[in-house]
């Protein structure tokens, strides 16, 4: 480093992988500086962790410069809604109970246990974030649904609620939050990406609350119509962007371990089934997009 690059803050620069530093570590400390100089330290501070977390990305291959990071950018808007139709179905499931139960609803909340009680704050806090993030709100937003799916898998090892999930809840909460916080910064809140979620996210839900309420005869979709609207998203973002469906079936793959908890839980109390189905999905996703492809190709 020359001596325009010496300082303080060089140690960040270090973080970088050697090539990367070699070609723009000069360029980095430098915009650095400039751009931190006249602030307060809580915001130097704060600058220095978004750098930090920036060299981190670039080691791990997660910038919005690599394959990965591009995937995961597609795919967190979607982890997003998909964990808000869980959480969503969550509470509407426990708000039905609560309406129909004879016992009046202060007598229930008063004597709910804890740890349903906070399972159910931590599905809200999901639910409202995925919808702050999707709005337009993303850092808040995204940083509400984060702590609310943290908070499930931290709640299960100290205090699990007897809702029969056993650690698939928090095991899938955990791979959410790792592909909303794997976003790359400067690729976050795509909005054709997000009003396409917030929809995906409407079109799962609503369905399955109102079949649950026994209006048309049946009672349950064994967890199969959340993960077919996901599908079905993929394979419209396929044939949007003129793609092979690979891409868009990888990205909402790890779009959905919060819809295949919901499955698990509300249906099959089987990993195995619900992970055939997802796998079938979402292979119908590149299918779909290869035929769509070939058809177009023949006109």
């Amino acid at each position: 480093m020359s001596d325009r690059t010496s300082g303080p803050r060089d140690p960040l620069s270090r973080l970088y992988p050697a090539a990367y530093r070699a070609a723009h570590g000069r360029e980095i400390i430098d915009v650095h500086r400039e751009l931190t100089a006249d602030l307060p330290r809580a915001a130097r501070l704060r600058a220095d962790a978004d750098l930090a977390a920036h060299a981190l990305r670039v080691r791990l291959g997660l910038d919005s410069a690599s394959p990965a990071g591009r995937l995961l950018a597609l795919a967190a808007p979607f982890a997003l809604a998909a964990g808000a139709v869980d959480s969503g179905l969550r509470l509407t499931s426990w708000y039905a109970s609560l309406v129909r139960s004879p016992a009046p609803a202060w007598v229930q909340l008063s004597t709910m246990d804890g740890a349903w009680g906070l399972y159910l704050l931590f599905s809200a806090l999901v639910c409202v974030g995925a919808v702050v993030a999707l709005t337009g709100r993303w850092t808040l937003g995204a940083g509400t649904a984060v702590g609310g799916l943290l908070g499930t898998a931290a709640q299960w090892p100290l205090a699990p609620p007897t809702h029969g999930d056993g650690a698939v809840a928090p095991v899938m909460a955990l791979l959410t939050a790792a592909v909303v916080l794997g976003c790359p910064q400067d690729l976050r809140a795509d909005r054709r990406l997000s009003v396409a979620a917030g929809a995906a996210a409407a079109v799962a839900w609503f369905p399955v609350v109102v079949a649950r309420t026994g209006a048309f005869g049946v009672s349950t979709d064994y967890g199969a119509w959340p993960l077919l609207v996901l599908a079905f998203t993929g394979a419209w973002l396929a044939v949007r962007a003129r793609s092979s469906g690979l891409r868009e079936a990888g990205a909402l793959a790890l779009a959905s371990p919060p819809l295949v908890a919901c499955a698990y839980t509300n249906a099959w109390g089987d990993l195995r089934p619900v992970l055939g189905g997802v796998l079938v999905l979402l292979s119908a996703v590149a299918v779909v997009a290869v035929t769509f492809r070939g058809v177009r190709r023949r006109r």
